[in-house]
């Protein structure tokens, strides 16, 4: 199995910046695309951004330009850098893995979200 560990969230004042992370661990094989999605309250997920294994990156047009997707293939890693943050931005955060175990099948996998509020 994979388990996902999330950490960056918090409170910010609209124009600050915060940067989540997300570390993978277990008996991984290989990873593939990875990912960040959102969830707020009353709205269906929506994918933020996403980094596919040779690094190419997808954004949702509302994040383009203010967040940036990178990820640490030696440490099983994926970032979200999250800069001139709106309230709109207001959201739970969750990490989204694709991999392969000793398996060879390749599943999606979850963190377990991280509250990221951007108030005054």
């Amino acid at each position: 199995q994979v388990q996902l560990v999330e950490s960056g969230g918090g409170l910010v004042q609209p124009g600050g910046s915060l940067r989540l992370s997300c570390a993978a661990s277990g008996s991984i094989f290989s990873i593939y695309a990875m990912g960040w999605y959102r969830q707020a309250p009353g709205k269906q997920r929506e994918v933020v951004a996403s980094i596919v294994s040779g690094g190419g990156t997808n954004y949702v047009d509302s994040v383009k330009g203010r967040f940036t997707i990178s990820r640490d293939n030696a440490n099983n890693t994926v970032y979200l850098q999250m800069n001139r943050l709106k309230p709109e931005d207001t959201a739970v955060y969750y990490c989204n893995v694709q991999a392969s175990t000793m398996t060879r099948i390749i599943r999606n996998y979850w963190g377990q979200g991280t509250q990221v509020t951007v108030s005054s």
